[in-house]
């Protein structure tokens, strides 16, 4: 029997969007921009980093406010449930200098994201990506291994993963991105992807 693996987006999956609290922490509404919104990765970092320049903002200031961050509620429950039924991977556009707190509370999951570069007073200087489209790249890897692969992710970056994956499926997503992807079916409930995905494994 082929064995499953189940690739998850992360925030707006599991938890807020993190730049969006920040931009609410902050008053700074440039800042609530994400892949949701721009689908080229590198502008949409850039364009933070600038801002985050502009404004003397350093990651301890973001770290802070994920500091009072909780998952979605029902996430850790669904969370739970899936990796008891198969192994579970976060692949995320996140950094690891952000997930830390988010991951203690969903009782660490595996996540690959990337990483920041900071100076020594916290300044983010540029971030590194783990490699270019690492989502799809991995459920491609995943696949390889012989694995079937189930994906669910919410924006533009994630439509190659799900893409990629036997099947795929939209959570939390906005209606515009739907429409442009209608072949992925699409949920807000937990238990209702937990549902689907069963079906498939």
């Amino acid at each position: 029997m082929q064995q499953t693996i189940i690739t998850l987006d992360l925030e707006g999956v599991l938890v807020p969007e993190i730049w969006i609290a920040f931009a609410e922490k902050t008053g700074i509404p440039e800042l609530r921009r994400t892949t949701r919104d721009e689908p080229d990765y590198d502008v949409l970092m850039k364009g933070r980093l600038a801002i985050l320049d502009q404004h003397g903002l350093k990651l301890p200031d973001i770290q802070e406010v994920i500091g009072t961050l909780s998952p979605m509620e029902g996430a850790k429950a669904f969370l739970d449930e899936l990796r008891a039924l198969t192994q579970v991977i976060i692949l995320s556009d996140t950094f690891g200098e952000f997930a830390q707190p988010l991951m203690r509370q969903l009782a660490w999951p595996t996540i690959f994201c990337h990483h920041l570069e900071c100076d020594s007073s916290g300044r983010i200087v540029n971030y590194k990506l783990r490699q270019p489209n690492q989502k799809q790249k991995a459920v491609e890897a995943f696949k390889s291994l012989n694995y079937k692969v189930i994906a669910a992710g919410d924006s533009f970056n994630d439509t190659t993963m799900l893409g990629a994956a036997d099947k795929g499926f939209f959570f939390h997503a906005p209606e515009t991105i739907r429409a442009q992807f209608p072949h992925f079916q699409a949920f807000d409930r937990y238990d209702d992807l937990l549902t689907a995905i069963k079906v498939e494994l």
